[in-house]
């Protein structure tokens, strides 16, 4: 249950991220709302994650995985560019996300 609330910590941030922008300096009301409710579920979801994942492992998953999701996401939605050192770079973040979980011993699997 830990990694599925960590989960929904994840893409709930990643949302919020995106509605940040969409929201123009929270000048639009409806990306603005999605900016409060998605960063709202994304930190309570975090907090009771870190009841049985340590801060340091849960915001390493958290950051590596976001930025990911963040930039795929821009692409998408925003038609954001990612040069071959920014997507480098990022799987560079994931294969680290990846030796944290399987290699640590600092958290349960």
């Amino acid at each position: 249950m830990k990694y599925v609330l960590l989960a929904i910590a994840i893409v709930s941030e990643v949302i919020a991220t995106s509605a940040l922008k969409a929201s123009e300096g929270f000048s639009r009301t409806g990306p603005s709302l999605i900016v409060i409710a998605g960063y709202g579920i994304a930190f309570y979801c975090l907090s009771l994650t870190l009841k049985s994942i340590p801060v340091g492992i849960a915001y390493a998953i958290w950051s590596g995985l976001g930025i990911v999701l963040v930039s795929a996401a821009g692409w998408v939605l925003y038609k954001q560019k990612l040069d071959a050192g920014a997507i480098i770079g990022m799987m560079l973040i994931v294969a680290g996300v990846i030796v944290v979980n399987v290699f640590s011993k600092s958290t349960e699997h």
